[in-house]
C-alpha cells in the first residue's frame, strides 16, 4: 500500500501549488477531485477541453514524480443533481454524459480508476427501487470503464443508496464489476461498528482516510476513534495493494471546515506510514 492525498484537502490554494505541497509532504500519489463549482480543479473547466487538461494535469502531477491514485468526480454541490439513479431521464442522460467525459480524462491520464457517487433514495419510491435503478445505471458505467481499461468504484457515503455496509454490498452484487472506494468515516459517523465495516475490505479498489468519530464526519486525530492499524490489517488480509488516500477536506458540510488540514494530514501520514513500516506511533508531544 502507498499513500496519496486528495487535492481537495488544500482547496484554498491554486491547483499547481496544491500538487507542489503534496509533493513536499513526501507522498506517492494524488487523488484528483473534480467537483462542480467548488474544487480547485474545476469540473466545468476540465470538461470544456478534456484533452488539453489531461496534458496539464499530467505535467503537474507526474512532472513532480507523483502518480495519479484516483479520479473522484462529484457532479454538484448536492446529491440530487445528475445522480446516476435520478428518476428524470434527462438528468440521467446528463449524468451519463458527464461520466463519459470524466472517463475520457481518467483513461488519458492512465489513472487506475475513477470514483463516483452511487445515487440517493428518492422520496416517491422504495429504497429498493432506488437501489435497483442505481445498479442498472452503474452497471452500464462499469462496462464503459472496462472498455477503456479503467476500474470503477462508488463511494458508499452518508445520504446515499449505499449508506450502510449491507446496502453497499447489495449494490455491488447487483452491478457486477462495480467496486468500492472505502471510507470508514461515513459509517463511523453513524455509529456503525468498525467490525461491520471491515467486511467491505474485500471489495475495496481505493480508500479515503481521515479521522472521524460518531457524530463527526471529520475529526482531528486527538478525537478520532477509527483504529487505522486494524483497518490496514483488514486490508492486508484480503490482499489490498491500492492507495490509502488521505482525505481531510475543507467544506461547509458536517463541520468539515473545522480541522487544521495540513497538521492533521501530516499526523495521519505519519501514523499510517508507521503501521505500514511495522513501527509503533504515538501522538507527538506538544512543546510550548
Amino acid at each position: 500500500m502507498k499513500l496519496a492525498c486528495a487535492d481537495d484537502t488544500f482547496r484554498l490554494l491554486d491547483h499547481e501549488h496544491i500538487i507542489e505541497l503534496i509533493c513536499m509532504l513526501g507522498l506517492e500519489g494524488v487523488d484528483l477531485c473534480l467537483m462542480q463549482h467548488r474544487s480547485a480543479l474545476r469540473l466545468e473547466d476540465v470538461r470544456a477541453d478534456v484533452a488539453a487538461w489531461a496534458g496539464r494535469i499530467e505535467e503537474r502531477v507526474r512532472g513532480r514524480g507523483l502518480d495519479i491514485a484516483d479520479v473522484f468526480v462529484i457532479p454538484s454541490t448536492d446529491f440530487r443533481t445528475m445522480a446516476p439513479n435520478h428518476p428524470d431521464p434527462d438528468e440521467r442522460a446528463a449524468s451519463a454524459a458527464l461520466f463519459a467525459d470524466m472517463l475520457d480524462l481518467a483513461a488519458r491520464l492512465h489513472a487506475p480508476g475513477i470514483t463516483i457517487l452511487p445515487g440517493i433514495n428518492w422520496e416517491h419510491e422504495t429504497p429498493d427501487d432506488s437501489l435497483e435503478r442505481a445498479a442498472l445505471e452503474l452497471g452500464r458505467r462499469v462496462e464503459a470503464a472496462r472498455a477503456r481499461g479503467v476500474r470503477l468504484s462508488i463511494e458508499a457515503h452518508l445520504g446515499s443508496v449505499a449508506s450502510t455496509p449491507a446496502r453497499a454490498l447489495e449494490l455491488l452484487e447487483r452491478a457486477p464489476g462495480l467496486e468500492l472506494t472505502l471510507d470508514y468515516s461515513h459509517f463511523v459517523y453513524q455509529g456503525i461498528p468498525e467490525r461491520e465495516v471491515e467486511g467491505l475490505a474485500a471489495v475495496a479498489r481505493h480508500c479515503h482516510i481521515r479521522g472521524a468519530r460518531r457524530g463527526r464526519m471529520q475529526a482531528p486525530l486527538r478525537e478520532n476513534t477509527i483504529d487505522f492499524e486494524r483497518m490496514i490489517d483488514a486490508l492486508s488480509e484480503v490482499g489490498y495493494d491500492g492507495y490509502l488516500g488521505l482525505e481531510y477536506v475543507w467544506l461547509d458540510w458536517e463541520h468539515c471546515n473545522e480541522c487544521d488540514n495540513l497538521s492533521e494530514t501530516l499526523l495521519l501520514r505519519d501514523r499510517l506510514r508507521a503501521k505500514l513500516e511495522g513501527r509503533s506511533w504515538s501522538y507527538p508531544e506538544l512543546v510550548i
